[in-house]
């Protein structure tokens, strides 16, 4: 993985001792709230429903163990909020109620202390530290070369790509160094550190779309071209939100050494023409959907400034390529040639285990992938549990993954799109013993690509945007999908939970999209069916279509239940293998299914 160089090293200490003097300045009073506002905001720091919140940068995903372990000294030491303060958010939850079950049952919502939590844009976020040290978190975080900057604002955010990049077998180009070069790029960039609205890139590298790139402000697709000549196809304008819209392509081949000026023209003609008088309507995709052409034609033209009159100053080197590629170099991970004595007896002993239990067979086929080395694999921990919300880790949790990456991934792992964690350099002799150690963890859950591997945002239990909890439906579903005969009989299928609008947990793309609503001061959600992200399982990345109504809580998941069962009756079968439920989805059409959720509400109302 990347590694950051002495003046990265020092930028990121300077930035720490530059947040610690404005802190005490605004402790002290001598820094008035207002004015401090965009300075924790540059840095990671939101005020959240409860308490501060810190989002912490994970450029592209790549994470090592001892940043794992900082991370745990942080969810143990530092997520700790005052007792007052705490008392006073479980009162607020309590008075909201739990969310109610058929049979009697209910999920209340529970605030937690002491975790990080893994966001859909390969990031980590704390919930609980208090303001007041906010600055010492900072430094330990530089000690490992973290931080969070432009992690909020109306500036480039976190560049994010594909879990498996560098090892995909179906990679085309590892696009890794292109991210690290657009992060060193964007980090701070004059021009564009008060944008319209905030702006989000993604590169994919592999030839299936494991990056959402359709989603995104700036998706970039690397490919080859007629000669072999390695460039990107470039989207732009994609987006959730109130108004989801899928990136229009604006380049079909942009050779790779233009990255940076084409970039360049792209957001400046943003910047220039972007609204600022209404946050709803600032994105980029707004202005592309409504410009169409004439926006084309005005990056085309800047880009020509750029190149022609400007002398292309952005224009990236073979040198400096090579240089940033060859911090991607492959780990050493030694020879394999054989076992001896106890070592090998014990291995022996794991490995028959293993194969004898068919949850390990399940565990294989659900959350190992294949890899570019053969002799490697690349393995998913499921951060999906019981009675824990998707994507929370505590801190012995963030210290076990760093003890199994230590000891079977070079020390390396990568945080991903659904909220888990992967480790890229696996031997394959090593699964056993891997499964063994994340099994006894409660990492090994084989339900990687299923419905209760779910996405969902803090919601309203935390985010003081939100309309809705996300987290007591994500855990009713949870609770009534743990029996793995069905999840498996199910099959793949992404469903996505957001508490508002603002779809943190991309309800637009899921196959099941539910997204929380305020009606009448009440939370009720919305069903969405056939969304897409664009991987080779979703294809093309499109919106999911609404339901009907929205549902009261205590409806979805008798609502989720019957969309499922309808699914079940109407899929086809071809020997062992069903057909996926976006395939049957998109064969029979959305009405039946729509029938079926309406059922639901209506059978639920009779019972009640």
């Amino acid at each position: 993985m990347y590694q950051y160089t002495d003046f990265d090293k020092q930028f990121v200490k300077q930035r720490a001792a530059q947040y610690r003097d404005q802190l005490e300045r605004n402790l002290a009073g001598q820094l008035g709230d207002d004015e401090f506002r965009p300075l924790r905001l540059q840095n990671g720091w939101y005020i959240q429903r409860y308490a501060p919140m810190l989002r912490i940068a994970v450029p592209y995903g790549e994470i090592s163990s001892t940043q794992l372990r900082v991370l745990a000294r942080i969810a143990r030491e530092y997520d700790q909020p005052s007792a007052e303060i705490f008392r006073d958010a479980q009162e607020k939850q309590d008075a909201l109620g739990p969310v109610p079950l058929r049979g009697g049952a209910f999920v209340q919502s529970n605030l937690k202390v002491g975790y990080g939590h893994f966001t859909t844009r390969l990031n980590v976020q704390f919930n609980w530290i208090p303001l007041a040290r906010s600055a010492d978190v900072m430094e330990l975080l530089a000690s490992v070369d973290m931080h969070g900057i432009q992690t909020s604002g109306n500036c480039i955010r976190n560049i994010t790509t594909d879990e498996r990049a560098g090892i995909a077998v179906d990679e085309i180009a590892d696009p890794r160094p292109f991210c690290e070069i657009l992060r060193q790029w964007s980090t701070l960039h004059p021009e564009f550190a008060f944008l319209p609205r905030k702006f989000k890139i993604a590169v994919n590298g592999a030839r299936e779309d494991r990056a959402a790139i359709g989603w995104y402000d700036v998706g970039l697709q690397l490919l080859r071209g007629d000669a072999g000549e390695l460039g990107f196809k470039v989207l732009v304008g994609g987006g959730m939100g109130r108004t989801p819209v899928i990136a229009t392509v604006v380049r079909e081949f942009l050779p790779w050494n233009q990255l940076m000026n084409y970039l360049e023209a792209v957001i400046r003609v943003y910047n220039r023409y972007g609204r600022r008088d209404n946050a709803w309507k600032a994105r980029i995709k707004i202005l592309v959907k409504a410009e169409g052409q004439r926006y084309i034609d005005q990056v085309e033209a800047e880009y020509r400034q750029i190149v022609e009159i400007d002398g292309a100053p952005h224009t990236i080197s073979q040198a400096e390529l090579d240089r940033v590629t060859a911090s991607f170099v492959p780990p050493a991970l030694g020879q394999r040639h054989g076992r001896r004595g106890a070592d090998a007896n014990l291995h022996e002993i794991l490995r028959a285990g293993a194969q004898a239990d068919p949850e390990y067979s399940r565990w294989l086929r659900r959350n190992v992938a294949a890899h570019k080395n053969p002799e490697l694999r690349a393995v998913t921990l499921s951060f999906k549990r019981l009675g824990q919300a998707p994507g929370d880790a505590t801190g012995d949790q963030l210290d076990i993954a760093a003890n199994l990456a230590e000891r079977f991934s070079a020390g390396e792992a990568r945080t991903t799109h659904e909220q888990n964690l992967l480790l890229p350099w696996v031997h394959q002799d090593d699964l056993p013993e891997l499964w063994h150690a994340a099994r006894k963890a409660g990492l090994a859950k084989p339900n990687i690509g299923l419905l209760t591997d779910l996405i969902a945002c803090p919601g309203g239990d935390f985010c003081s945007l939100a309309n809705a909890r996300s987290l007591p439906i994500a855990e009713a579903i949870t609770q009534r999908y743990q029996d793995l005969d069905e999840l498996h009989d199910i099959g793949e299928i992404d469903l996505h939970i957001s508490g508002c609008i603002n779809s943190c947990g991309h309800h637009h793309s899921g196959h099941i999209g539910i997204l929380g609503v305020d009606k009448d001061g009440k939370e009720w959600y919305q069903v969405t069916l056939g969304g897409a992200d664009g991987s080779r399982l979703s294809g093309a990345a499109t919106p999911g279509k609404v339901v009907g109504p929205s549902f009261s809580a205590a409806e979805v998941p008798e609502v989720i239940e019957a969309v499922l069962d309808t699914y079940r009756r109407e899929r086809r079968s071809a020997g062992d293998k069903a057909e996926t439920f976006i395939a049957t989805l998109r064969r029979v059409g959305i009405e039946p299914f729509k029938a079926a959720a309406n059922a639901a509400r209506f059978a639920e109302k009779q019972e009640a």
